[in-house]
């Protein structure tokens, strides 16, 4: 069922018929600032395992999760460095992921995250709504696995079909650029995928805190269309796993990493 929610007019009764199936166990798709994202209450298991088989996915890509506000995030997250802070005050709501150490002692279960999880907000008013009446969802861009990320409620319905209980239409989502992702579980920050924010805007407001632009060792082989936040490339980030971000386990030996300069 696809429910409008475009406009002041309909989008309260909108978003309450959407926390209504949310509450109920069941997923819907949501609007967001860059495009169409398919979620469930990030604290009922099985409704995140329905998201993932909704995109033809498994647990080793986990969804990340959207909260309503900053304020949101030490419930969520611990040792969060004054440098994510940082990021958060400048960046919030907007198109900045952040991959964090999840509490220990939260009942939720969103996949194979090793101890972390990705955390944004969205600047969009239909989102931020849902995301008031119901708390933090698991949310992944609304698409088959594979194939382009939905822009409009009816893109994600011809994916998704009645795997989704509703669908909030707010209207075609333009964006284009998927979000930026920071690894924020280390001294310093890392970029694992460049998106809408430049690297170059958080340096402005980071001072004396190195931003690097990628992971130690890296492949960006990433997922078409894959948005919402979620860690699409499937990079390998040493031995750990961040978000989406599957590690290899393997034991990198000393010296075996050079810098090699770039071409004259």
């Amino acid at each position: 069922m696809i429910v409008a929610a475009g406009d002041p007019e309909s989008r309260d009764e909108a978003v309450q018929k959407a926390a209504e199936v949310v509450r109920g166990g069941r997923i819907v798709v949501l609007p967001t600032d860059t495009v169409y994202g398919v979620g469930a209450d990030a604290f009922d298991e099985v409704a995140v395992a329905m998201v993932l088989a909704a995109k033809h996915r498994g647990r080793e890509m986990p969804p990340p999760v959207l909260v309503p506000s900053a304020r949101t995030v030490d419930g969520l997250a611990t040792s969060v460095p004054m440098y994510a802070r940082i990021l958060m005050r400048q960046f919030w709501p907007g198109s900045l992921t952040l991959v964090l150490k999840a509490q220990p002692s939260l009942a939720w279960d969103l996949g194979e995250t090793n101890g972390t999880v990705a955390l944004r907000m969205p600047d969009d008013e239909v989102a931020l709504a849902l995301l008031a009446e119901v708390g933090p969802l698991a949310v992944t861009s609304a698409n088959v696995t594979g194939r382009p990320a939905a822009t409009t409620a009816v893109e994600a319905q011809e994916q998704l079909g009645g795997a989704v209980a509703l669908y909030l239409d707010g209207g075609p989502r333009t964006a284009g650029a998927a979000s930026t992702i920071v690894d924020c579980t280390g001294p310093e920050p890392v970029v694992l995928r460049h998106g809408a924010l430049a690297a170059d805007r958080m340096r402005e407001v980071l001072g004396t805190t190195v931003l690097h632009d990628a992971p130690p060792t890296s492949s960006a082989e990433e997922e078409t269309g894959d948005e919402q936040g979620a860690v699409a490339p499937d990079a390998v980030v040493g031995p750990r796993l961040v978000g989406s971000v599957q590690g290899t386990g393997v034991a990198v030996p000393p010296g075996s990493l050079r810098d090699v300069p770039p071409p004259a």
